[in-house]
């Protein structure tokens, strides 16, 4: 009986990959393959690992098109609509998408965020829930809209905060989690197994 083929997944990298290697290392239990991993920055050690997994890989330098933030949307659109993925991941892709490239892939794009959102939202959120004084934060898998760190929640874990964490030490507790519940969530939507009420996601 001939296996279904599987699910198509575009990734979108800035930097060190380490949840790239995460995705590429659960994606056939989870019945996907990384097809493309693209970055908005050339050299970065997430394009060797994609290299490395013979992986296709491009780069849309946003340094090229800094002054034209829609274009750059535009032609990164048109170099993930090219691998014709099932779904979208952001790996530690450090850019905000506008709706150039949001309404292209629709309910079909995943990011990680290392809280429990909608607190912390914004790029120094370890930092900042430390700064807070929490006992729990954690890290947030959610489907991207046009607004930052806001999509609907997929999934959700919580570490606690320890009174001697420092930014980095919390920050590799969180990563853990996001490596576990990343794949699982971007299976989901690669399968069509999230149904949207409102901000609600169910799982199926």
């Amino acid at each position: 009986m001939n296996q279904p083929a599987p699910r198509r997944v575009a990734v979108l990298v800035s930097g060190h990959g380490s949840n790239l290697e995460a995705l590429l290392a659960a994606g056939p239990g989870y019945g996907f393959e990384v097809a493309l991993v693209a970055s908005d920055r050339p050299g970065v050690r997430a394009l060797e690992v994609a290299a490395a997994a013979g992986v296709a890989t491009a780069v849309v330098d946003f340094a090229a098109h800094a002054g034209d933030r829609a274009r750059f949307d535009l032609v990164l659109r048109d170099v993930v609509a090219a691998c014709r993925p099932d779904a979208v991941c952001l790996a530690g892709f450090m850019r905000i998408l506008g709706p150039g490239f949001v309404g292209a892939f629709g309910a079909r794009i995943v990011n990680t965020h290392p809280s429990l959102l909608p607190a912390f939202r914004g790029a120094h959120a370890v930092r900042d829930a430390i700064a807070y004084g929490v006992k729990l934060t954690g890290c947030t898998i959610h489907l991207v809209d046009e607004q930052v760190d806001h999509g609907p929640v997929l999934l959700q874990a919580a570490v606690e905060v320890g009174q001697d964490d420092d930014e980095a030490s919390l920050h590799e507790r969180i990563k853990a989690l996001e490596h576990r519940l990343l794949p699982e969530a971007v299976a989901l939507v690669a399968h069509g197994r999230v149904r949207l009420d409102g901000r609600r996601a169910h799982l199926t």
